[in-house]
């Protein structure tokens, strides 16, 4: 059975789009041919292990993502962090992120 997704809109020149974790589900759900009750889970679980290593302060290297490291945080009030990143994509990161056809 195929499933109808909705093409994302598309944002104006001046504004940067936002990729919230339904969407992202659904973009993983795509390309894997898997179902979501079968991706949602292993989505977050990857999204705890990279959230827990970088509130420890460690560097995280994911292909063809990047490296991620930490460059500063800050405490809030209520027991929030703000955490600021930098991430160094690789040289060919767009053409490693495109799958090809017969994967």
């Amino acid at each position: 059975m195929a499933r109808k997704t909705k093409a994302p809109a598309a944002a104006p020149a001046n504004e940067t789009r936002l990729v919230k974790k339904p969407e992202l589900l659904d973009e993983v759900v795509a390309r894997t041919n898997l179902r979501k009750r079968d991706v949602k889970p292993a989505v977050e679980a990857a999204f705890a292990v990279l959230a827990e290593a970088l509130r420890d302060g460690a560097q995280v290297n994911v292909p063809p993502l990047g490296k991620l490291r930490v460059v500063k945080t800050k405490a809030l009030d209520g027991g929030a962090d703000v955490i600021t990143l930098k991430l160094r994509t690789p040289k060919h990161a767009a053409k490693a992120a495109v799958m090809p056809d017969d994967a």
